[in-house]
């Protein structure tokens, strides 16, 4: 469920230009079918703590995959954007539940020393899904409707719910304390905010609205922080974001995330409307990467059993950073095989140290805080990736409605913003993955004597 749900995120990237002309919609307004989806996603997930400590993850499987064909149903059926938007964000709800559901059960259930392994196959669930999401989508728009796309995936989450209902067992570990909706509330007007800041961004540029929904999240972030610390109850303790390494992974994880989502939306857009390439081309520029980052995922598992985790991360963060620089750098020369070329570059990098970032934070603590890191850290990565979309889809449609010359050129000028923010992504993670294992040797040196 979760590889279904994660490949819906991104499959109707490449149908951004053909849902504007059909709906009459601007792209800021058409990315709220991805970019709402991953903030529903987000919402849901800061549930997911305290939902399996109190419900068994057989039934939270029941629910999202429901909620996943409901909402898949609607968006095949759909008459206009409404509707479609109220679709998606009902199928961002599976999502939401199945992500953390999956790493639970594998910290739960499998050995420290094979935790590698899992979360490089889980990895790969996670980061194949968003990129084979463009091609597929694609390869559905050059072949018939947009449509199909939800009609297509049908099967496959009723596949998912037989599947899951035959294997899915574990035990909740029960839960004493009421569930904390004021923190949620607060949490989701706090994300909304700087969602809707960004978007307004991308139509208007910086005007005061955009400012006050800015400011507007940063206050209702601090009331949801306070409340979740101070009051009677709270959604997950952030007590364990004490550690320095765990704060310098959950930076890591949320910027890889970021860059991942980020580049699989703009350079389908990119290549369709500078390259001039069908949305077909544009899809399948991702899909090599995709593939080969798939075989990474795993590999890298297995050389963080056995070298520890920082061997695998400290090489990913290199190669995303060589990504990056050469979508900044080369601009001007890419042609839809060079843009392949440096995803595939990106996608390495990517599967080489996303997963172990994860894995590595949940190691630093106990395993009754686990559950916590793995809700916190896959809720705030969702965050990224609607962040990703709202910023790359922004720094573009700014640039459309605001520039000058022609379509091609002013999505150029719009790209190179985003492969500068890319770039600058990438360079933070370098230095995050750099300075965190750098200090976790150095405490273990300190520990040894």
């Amino acid at each position: 469920m979760t590889f279904i749900g994660v490949l819906n995120e991104t499959s109707m990237n490449v149908a951004y230009p053909v849902l504007a002309k059909e709906f009459g919609v601007s792209l800021d307004v058409v990315q709220w079918i991805t970019g709402g989806y991953l903030l529903m996603v987000t919402i849901v997930m800061g549930t997911t703590a305290y939902c399996l400590r109190q419900w068994a993850a057989r039934w939270l499987h029941l629910a999202a995959v429901s909620a996943f064909v409901i909402g898949d149903l609607i968006c095949a059926l759909a008459v206009n954007f409404p509707m479609l938007l109220a679709g998606r964000l009902i199928q961002a709800i599976a999502t939401g539940f199945s992500t953390p559901m999956m790493f639970f059960l594998i910290f739960a259930q499998i050995p420290r020393e094979r935790l590698g392994v899992m979360n490089g196959v889980a990895g790969m669930v996670i980061s194949l899904a968003p990129a084979l999401g463009p091609t597929y989508g694609g390869a559905v728009l050059a072949a018939g409707s947009w449509r199909v796309i939800f009609w297509l995936i049908l099967p496959l989450a009723l596949l998912s719910l037989i599947a899951g209902q035959l294997t899915i067992r574990n035990q909740p570990f029960g839960n004493s304390q009421p569930f904390s909706f004021w923190a949620l509330l607060l949490l989701a007007g706090s994300l909304f905010s700087v969602v809707t800041g960004v978007a307004r961004f991308g139509k208007s540029g910086w005007t005061s609205s955009c400012w006050l929904l800015l400011l507007l999240g940063l206050i209702l972030f601090g009331g949801f922080v306070w409340l979740n610390q101070h009051g009677k109850t709270r959604l997950f303790d952030l007590g364990v974001f004490a550690q320095a390494s765990v704060r310098l992974s959950e930076w890591t994880y949320f910027s890889l995330q970021f860059i991942n989502i980020g580049a699989s939306l703009a350079l389908p857009i990119y290549c369709e409307y500078v390259l001039h390439a069908s949305s077909l081309t544009a899809g399948m520029v991702l899909l090599p990467g995709s593939l080969l980052g798939a075989v990474m995922a795993p590999l890298s598992g297995f050389l963080a059993d056995r070298y520890g985790y920082g061997l695998p991360t400290r090489l990913g963060s290199i190669l995303i950073v060589l990504g990056t620089m050469g979508l900044l750098v080369f601009q001007s020369q890419l042609t839809p095989l060079y843009v392949m070329i440096l995803f595939i570059v990106m996608r390495l990098g990517f599967n080489a140290a996303f997963s172990n970032t994860i894995a590595n934070a949940s190691t630093l603590v106990t395993k009754e805080k686990s559950t916590d890191v793995n809700s916190i850290f896959n809720m705030t990565q969702q965050f990224a990736g609607s962040l990703g979309v709202g910023i790359m889809t922004a720094l573009i449609a700014l640039s459309q409605n605001q520039g000058q010359g022609s379509m091609a050129l002013r999505t150029f000028k719009g790209s190179r913003l985003d492969f500068w923010l890319l770039a600058i992504l990438a360079l933070s993670v370098l230095a995050a993955v750099w300075l965190n294992f750098s200090r976790q040797q150095q405490l273990k040196n300190t520990t040894a004597k």
